[in-house]
């Protein structure tokens, strides 16, 4: 009977959107074997890895960060070289409604996972201790909300968090930094500007607004739709990853953006562009017509933007920046697994955007 690789990353939360794509190019690409834990909720999708079945390079784990015991016994069967943390919950609607939820997860799940990492890592040996990493995977969010003219957030900027999700990230944060201080476990953090691309959950905005559309179904902009986000396509987001891995000094923070700030109204009249040229409507009408502006939600950031020159200059490390083209592949991989999609949009979804939208009237 054949053994496990020998190289092997500890991922957390490897089925969710941006988990899951840097699982399936670290393995495909031959970069070594992964222990993928994830608690498969909404969020985290198992039909994301399909490319991975029958690898012996991928090993999927139902398991929750908060299970003490399970962790324990991972760590001492597979010998990790590192741990790569994405599992969060990661919605800025669903903190609202379920503060609690993003709590036991973000922050008791990572210090539970910072526990057991810091137990196995203390058993290495010297050379083991010294190459050991632990990858912490965080937001733009934390830093709170910039004004138009304002620079972008550096790694310096203060915390500031306005939603219970980026307040569970921020405590997250905190708690890695400081079992890098205390313990000397060696902790890296990045924080990162808004991901697209396949696999995305539904609620987030540039599949929410691609699916609503091609079933004929309003597109909620919150507020005036001025709203400013960064957009980073998750490939090169991964890419980041690895060179923070492999190069990335412990104890320091990285900032991972693209430079492609645009304004959600922007993004959203650029998806309904492209869909009347790759969909386009039985009635012939444009996409853009479904757009529904309903109420603000609260707390809402106004803009987001990270410099990226620390990352850059140190690492060696620079987006592609290609957003038109990233986005239009992102809407033709919807458009081309729509299986994909009905099995993520039935059941509990239908129920959630119910309880997120039935309130926010028509502006």
């Amino acid at each position: 009977m054949s053994t496990f690789p020998t190289d092997v990353l500890l991922v957390t939360g490897g089925a969710g959107f941006i988990g899951s794509n840097f699982v399936i190019d670290w393995v495909t690409a031959g970069r070594g074997a992964v222990v993928n834990i994830d608690k498969l909720t909404y969020a985290g999708n198992i039909n994301n890895l399909d490319a991975l079945s029958g690898l012996r390079e991928h090993v999927l784990v139902k398991a929750d960060i908060n299970d003490r015991e399970k962790l324990r016994s991972l760590f001492a069967h597979y010998h990790p070289r590192a741990v790569v943390h994405f599992a969060a919950e990661s919605h800025v609607d669903r903190s609202i409604h379920y503060p609690a939820v993003f709590v036991e997860t973000n922050v008791l799940g990572t210090q539970t996972l910072l526990d057991e990492a810091r137990n196995y890592w203390n058993q290495l040996s010297e050379r083991g201790r010294n190459d050991f990493r632990f990858l912490h995977i965080s937001t733009d969010e934390v830093y709170g909300s910039l004004k138009y003219a304002d620079p972008p957030f550096t790694e310096t900027s203060p915390y500031r968090p306005s939603s219970p999700y980026a307040a569970s990230k921020a405590a997250a944060d905190h708690l890695v930094r400081a079992c890098y201080c205390t313990h000397g476990l060696p902790a890296i953090i990045t924080n990162c500007s808004n991901n697209f691309e396949p696999y995305q959950f539904p609620e987030k905005l540039i599949p929410l607004m691609i699916i609503n559309a091609i079933r004929e179904q309003p597109l909620p902009v919150y507020g005036d739709g001025m709203h400013v986000r960064d957009w980073l396509d998750v490939s090169d987001h991964c890419a980041a990853l690895r060179v923070v891995l492999e190069r990335g000094k412990p104890g320091e923070t990285y900032n991972i953006g693209s430079s492609n700030e645009r304004t959600n109204l922007e993004v959203v009249r650029t998806l309904c562009e492209l869909l009347d040229e790759m969909r386009p409507r039985g009635s012939g009408k444009p996409h853009y017509e479904l757009v529904q502006f309903v109420t603000e939600r609260p707390g809402h950031d106004r803009r987001y933007a990270l410099a990226t020159d620390k990352l850059t200059d140190r690492l060696g490390w620079k987006a592609t920046g290609k957003f038109e083209s990233s986005l239009r592949r992102t809407v033709q991989w919807y458009l081309d697994n729509q299986s994909w999609v009905e099995r993520v949009i039935g059941g509990n979804y239908q129920d959630w955007v119910t309880l997120n939208y039935r309130h926010r009237a028509k502006q």
